[in-house]
């Protein structure tokens, strides 16, 4: 592998994130617990997901909208006002959520960027993620910087195409075989997995990567810098 670029996704790989809705949920499960039992809260919560994600995208606020839809549907609209500002107020909290590196991160970036051209590719909303690359310390290390609504092979290809980026030269590293690891391969590219302990529903693919020589899983984030050696 002559790797010249490497992408990095931002949730789970760079931060925590999915903890931080894992939390929520089980909240989120008490709440309509005089309803619902827990099961059927998360299969409709993310039947909800699913369906709205082509009107409100990935991350935070589409995940409040959908709550609060799916609270609706589950209390047949008997769910009060003050629940409803709870769902509200609760995901101004996650928006506020304090930045949270992974293990190895802080140490990892600054020696990567000196011998590599860094990109952040993620999903998610474009204020939120910005936020978070503020707050987390790394943007002085990243040389661009693309938020999407979604990672599938026509979004890589733009990218590389408008970064004048040979495929065979750039490495996409992050924790879901869905959205960093799958369509990267398929344009020809690298990936490199490194697994989050949590990983939400619409991420889990049980496609199995067949690129051995430019599909690599690492335990850590502080093996990449061995790997692009």
């Amino acid at each position: 592998m002559n790797c010249r670029v490497i992408g990095l996704d931002a949730d789970d790989t760079l931060w925590h994130n999915e903890t931080i809705f894992a939390r929520v949920q089980e909240r989120y499960r008490a709440l309509l617990s005089q309803y619902h039992d827990a099961e059927a809260v998360d299969r409709t919560l993310l039947a909800t997901e699913r369906r709205n994600i082509e009107h409100y995208g990935y991350g935070v606020k589409g995940f409040t909208l959908s709550a609060i839809e799916t609270a609706i549907e589950l209390t047949k609209g008997r769910i009060s006002a003050q629940e409803i500002q709870t769902l509200i107020d609760t995901g101004r909290e996650m928006l506020a959520h304090p930045v949270e590196l992974l293990d190895g991160v802080a140490e990892t970036l600054p020696t990567l960027a000196q011998s590599h051209r860094l990109m952040l590719i993620t999903k998610g909303d474009l204020v939120d993620q910005q936020r978070k690359l503020t707050k987390s310390g790394l943007a002085e290390y990243f040389t661009g910087v693309e938020i999407v609504s979604e990672k599938d092979p026509a979004t890589y290809e733009d990218i590389l195409r408008r970064q004048g980026t040979d495929p065979a030269e750039f490495l996409m590293v992050g924790n879901s075989l869905k959205s960093d690891v799958l369509p990267v391969l398929e344009v020809g590219a690298n990936a490199a997995y490194v697994p989050y302990k949590v990983t939400w529903a619409l991420e889990q693919s049980d496609e199995i990567p067949d690129a051995p020589d430019r599909f690599f899983r690492l335990a850590s984030i502080r093996e990449l810098p061995a790997l692009v050696k």
